[in-house]
């Protein structure tokens, strides 16, 4: 059974105890939502995140008797997660989107004859897991730009450990000591692992989308009227010319809004009369995509991320796994109408 499978009242936390003083299961699960959020860097996983942090967890109720209180909670939890992590990754291959796995592909059903396995693809995450609504506007951000899908799949090109040491620095902005400590090295080669990890993701990283503004508010209500209404020429005119379009599992992706357009008339028609609901994945929009059900009302079909940049469309990543996402986002699993 994985980890998720667990939840905090499966463990007995009445019986933990350090130099006689309970601790209580907020001082673990206070930390819960930026250790998502940091497992979520680290392994470009949703599902694996949650794995991590509740094995976290787990090695931090056994080992609680042997925390000396040298350091916090808080960074405790951090080495444990961080080691957890970095066995997850020995001996794996990156995660990667379609984009850098082979040439786009023409828009004909034929394209999908080749299907990624679950642990080949960087999978979305729901903002509501890894970030708090009452952050500061600046800090809330910051921590939406670390976890576009663009930036975690740059994040999967650096070694692990560098990958830890760059989170640790310039997303979460620990100083160097702390996180040669954490890492048991050197301030020096924590600062040579930075200087190398930001030079590679200088070579693999995109621009940085623009904020949310009422401008592209605006630009996603008429890709929800459009999209519902299947005006696939109205959809087309919301793209940039080069937009993407990408359908994990499926290594399959389209490059441009004409081949995109020829898809959805094409193999997508399918489509038609689906209904979209709004949530929030990778520190952008999204939404629940519900296709017609031929027993009544709509049925889960795929998660949609969105990526908007200069007042237009510059792709959408639709992930299929709804079996496991919907519920991930509190998407409802049927809509009656």
């Amino acid at each position: 059974m994985p980890c998720s499978a667990l939840v905090a009242n499966d463990l007995p936390w009445e019986a933990v105890t350090v130099d006689a003083s309970p601790l209580a299961p907020e001082a673990f699960e206070k930390h819960r939502r930026e250790l998502t959020g940091y497992c979520y860097r680290m392994l470009g996983s949703g599902f694996e995140a949650d794995d991590a942090v509740q094995e976290t967890m787990l090695r931090a109720w056994k080992a609680a008797d042997r925390f000396e209180g040298r350091s916090s909670v808080r960074s405790w939890l951090y080495r444990i997660a961080t080691n957890v992590c970095l066995d997850m990754l020995r001996s794996r291959q990156r995660r990667a989107r379609p984009m850098e796995l082979g040439p786009s592909c023409p828009p004909e059903e034929s394209s999908l004859k080749s299907i990624l396995p679950e642990n080949r693809w960087v999978s979305p995450i729901a903002d509501s897991r890894v970030m708090a609504d009452d952050d500061d506007p600046a800090e809330i951000a910051a921590q939406r730009e670390s976890i576009r899908l663009a930036f975690v799949t740059a994040l999967q090109h650096l070694p692990a450990r560098q990958r830890a040491a760059l989170i640790l620095s310039e997303v979460l902005r620990w100083q160097a000591t702390e996180v040669a400590e954490l890492l048991d090295t050197t301030v020096a080669a924590v600062n040579s692992a930075l200087q190398r990890a930001r030079a590679t993701l200088a070579s693999v990283r995109e621009e940085p989308p623009q904020p949310m503004d009422a401008a592209q508010r605006d630009l996603l209500g008429r890709y929800v009227d459009a999209f519902e209404r299947y005006d696939v020429s109205a959809i087309v005119s919301l793209l940039h010319d080069d937009a993407i379009q990408s359908m994990p599992p499926y290594a399959m992706w389209l490059r441009g809004s004409a081949d995109i357009g020829q898809w959805m008339l094409g193999p997508g028609i399918e489509c038609q009369g689906s209904r979209l609901l709004p949530t929030a994945a990778n520190g952008g929009p999204a939404f629940g995509q519900y296709r017609v059900d031929p027993t009544g009302g709509h049925k889960p079909w795929a998660l949609q991320v969105i990526e908007v940049s200069d007042s237009r469309i510059s792709g959408f990543h639709t992930f299929l796994d709804v079996q496991h996402l919907f519920p991930a986002f509190g998407l409802p699993t049927h809509l009656p109408e």
